[in-house]
């Protein structure tokens, strides 16, 4: 029981912590190109402490190849730190837009009763379009996608996922840490390299 529980896949969500370098993305690319994995969803943004960026990579694996994965982007210099967790530790959203005609909004009151159920809010009214948004899990999305072929949808877009983490204190509690360390102090599960610690450093005290 316990190895088909190591050889099932699942959805992982993959939060990354570094240094915003040039050809990083690149090289975190090639590193699932490799092993022929697909990225389900990729979004960079600034984390909680200026100057590190914040990868959110979902993809669906076995736990095993998940550990392998974080691990060698960890191994990439401008990486800080990564952390993998299930659906079911973080918390995620992802946006959706929709264009449908204005027309089929305003004369069939069923559409705007099935948006307003769907918790559709309107971005953009023009002559011959509306724009709706709406954010949610990805089942939600996809919901309404059905919801509105039949009515002549136009456009669809949906954003990468953004996630947080449930039962984590931040990655700037971690670093608080570090500095308060002595410079003989033993590194607790090798988290900082030297070479990443220097560099974390710098950034923050430049």
């Amino acid at each position: 029981m316990d190895n088909q529980a190591h050889n099932e896949k699942q959805e992982y969500n993959i939060t990354v912590y570094t240094e915003n370098q040039i050809g990083l993305l690149n090289r975190i690319a090639t590193i699932f190109s490799r092993r022929k994995l697909n990225i389900e969803s990729l979004n960079t943004s600034p984390s909680e402490i200026e100057g590190i960026h914040r990868f959110t990579i979902v993809i669906h694996v076995t736990p095993e190849v998940v550990r392998k994965l974080a691990g060698q982007i960890e191994k990439q210099v401008e990486v800080l730190k990564v952390y993998y967790n299930t659906n079911d530790d973080v918390i995620w959203q992802e946006m959706a837009l929709y264009k449908v005609p204005t027309e089929v909004i305003a004369e069939k009151a069923l559409v705007e009763r099935l948006l307003r159920v769907n918790g559709a809010r309107v971005v953009v009214i023009r002559k011959d379009y509306t724009v709706f948004e709406t954010t949610g899990h990805r089942e939600e999305t996809d919901n309404l996608i059905k919801v509105l072929q039949p009515f002549g949808l136009i456009e669809f877009v949906r954003s990468a996922r953004i996630a947080i983490i449930k039962h984590s204190e931040g990655f700037n509690r971690k670093l608080r840490e570090f500095e308060g360390r002595e410079p003989h102090h033993d590194v607790v599960e090798n988290e900082y390299l030297d070479r990443k610690a220097k560099g974390l450093y710098d950034v923050m005290y430049p």
